[in-house]
């Protein structure tokens, strides 16, 4: 089994602490491993062949924070252009160097899991499921919660022999009151984004309904070497395509296998404080000179040697490090890719 993980991001949802060139997939947001380190360390108990596809502004980070990986498994975008295409780069190399019956996992880079050996079964399920269906299968996890932050996948009815569920409908980000109708319901899963088959069981599908991507995979398998100037310029030529919009929801042949393992997506300072332990007032802070008065469930990271002072607040975030300083209400914290692109467009003028 491959797995391709991808590494993309623009490092505006947690900034400062991401950037543009230094995405949190790079940061140790949770232990001593960066998201990315932790995401190669679950996908090589997947299966021995792991590939990267990243973004040149930041593959020399990625191949640094990856030195077994070999050169030539770094599959690196000369600018972003979406999942879609994203997953046709990859689809297009590996077609070229390995078996077109061999399941292909790919998944994400910046997401929390702690329970490996639940991730790995569920991503074998899922490409056992593929192989025995002949359908592109992801995998959805289980709500926990009445979240609007994510999509939603309706599953309806067993896949014969498999552990996998054929897939009603995709639903967008829902509203509260309709995410708990979803939750409650029983038959909705989060999308995580992971999708599951053979570069014949995605070509098969892409043709049947999405010509956009099919048009990318001929272009970019027409050209003798992947990554050359030729290749890097036809792939820039692409509008960006999101493989969700443009494969997943206009598929009737998909199936999904309910994830048996914990899992959060860190999009925002509220996930990433919740991804960490904090103390018996709910408070985390990392860093030197940070001096806490009265304060509950607070995030304070500070990377400068000059103190942070944070007195008599709650459900606060403040993060201080040379490339700015942030301070925020934590429920509001995902306004914080709003204000970072105010900030570029400042810089731009």
């Amino acid at each position: 089994m491959i797995t391709v993980i991808i590494a993309g991001g623009s490092g505006t949802r947690l900034w400062p602490l991401s950037t543009g060139d230094y995405p949190k997939h790079l940061l140790k947001l949770t232990d001593e491993r960066s998201l990315l380190q932790a995401a190669y360390d679950r996908a090589v108990r997947v299966g021995e062949t792991v590939y990267v596809v990243t973004e040149a502004s930041h593959a020399h980070h990625v191949k640094d924070q990856l030195p077994d990986l070999p050169e030539d498994h770094f599959l690196i975008e000369p600018g972003r252009r979406g999942t879609g295409n994203c997953i046709v780069f990859a689809l297009d190399v590996i077609s070229r160097r390995h078996d077109h019956d061999e399941p292909i996992a790919f998944v994400h880079s910046d997401h929390n899991i702690r329970d490996i050996d639940g991730y790995v079964r569920s991503l074998r399920a899922a490409s056992d499921a593929s192989q025995k269906s002949n359908k592109i299968t992801l995998v959805g996890i289980e709500p926990t919660f009445p979240a609007t932050g994510f999509g939603y996948i309706e599953r309806d009815g067993e896949v014969a022999g498999t552990d996998a569920f054929k897939i009603s409908s995709f639903k967008e980000k829902p509203d509260f009151e309709t995410a708990k109708r979803y939750v409650k319901a029983g038959k909705y899963l989060w999308n995580c984004g992971y999708f599951v088959g053979s570069v014949n069981t995605f070509m098969s599908e892409i043709k049947a309904v999405a010509p956009e991507l099919q048009h990318s995979y001929d272009t970019l398998h027409s050209v003798d070497e992947p990554m050359s100037d030729d290749y890097n310029q036809a792939y820039l030529g692409f509008e960006e395509v999101v493989i969700d919009y443009a494969l997943a929801e206009r598929s009737s042949n998909l199936a999904v296998v309910p994830a048996t393992f914990d899992w959060m997506d860190i999009g925002s300072f509220k996930d990433l404080h919740d991804a960490n332990e904090s103390d018996e007032q709910g408070n985390f802070m990392k860093g030197s000179a940070i001096y806490g008065d009265e304060v509950e469930n607070v995030y304070i990271h500070n990377e400068e040697t000059k103190p942070v002072v944070v007195i008599g607040l709650d459900n606060i975030v403040v993060v201080n490090t040379p490339n700015g300083i942030l301070v925020a209400r934590k429920d509001l914290s995902q306004k914080v890719k709003d204000a970072v692109a105010r900030i570029k467009a400042d810089q731009e003028k």
